[in-house]
């Protein structure tokens, strides 16, 4: 099941069952004729559109369509993205390079990283000594560096703050 929120509007449900499609359970009847990619013929209640599809965004699961003239933006949410915001965590598929935190207590003995600086996913930004053992934490994702909260030698708490991104 999907919900659809047409232009900023209420969401819809649209599921697609053995017997057709249905929006908001009731069945949604329609005849659809593929013009090119990206143009369609539809027909709905004895009404005619047509319907050319502008935009595609698959990381937000956004469709732009131009509808007999008029441009619709549609936000559809498949089940994993409503259980992410049943969960409260909707922003977290699309979220840069977050805050980065202390995974565990330690002493911070290196930063490889200074304000102002761009990283890549991947990229060292300093080592935490936890446990006898040196730990390298590295970008979860690309960004930069907005403030560094920390300096060589002070001792971190699981969950502090090290690094702020922009």
């Amino acid at each position: 099941m999907l919900t659809a929120s047409v232009n900023n509007t209420e969401p819809v449900t649209v599921d697609f069952t053995a017997t057709g499609p249905t929006l908001n359970n009731a069945p949604f009847r329609w005849d659809m004729v593929r013009l090119s990619d990206r143009t369609f013929h539809i027909l709905h209640e004895n009404r005619s559109y047509n319907a050319e599809l502008l935009e595609l965004d698959r990381a937000t699961k956004t469709v732009s369509l131009n509808i007999n003239g008029h441009v619709h933006t549609v936000q559809v949410k498949d089940r994993f993205d409503q259980l992410l915001e049943q969960l409260g965590m909707s922003n977290a598929a699309s979220a840069k390079v977050g805050d980065l935190k202390a995974p565990m207590p330690g002493l911070i003995v290196g930063i490889s990283v200074q304000p102002g600086d761009t990283v890549a996913k991947g990229d060292s930004l300093l080592i935490l000594e936890a446990m006898k053992m040196e730990n390298n934490l590295k970008a979860s994702a690309g960004g930069t560096v907005k403030t560094i909260r920390i300096a060589k030698g002070d001792r971190v708490e699981k969950g502090q703050v090290l690094i702020e991104f922009v």
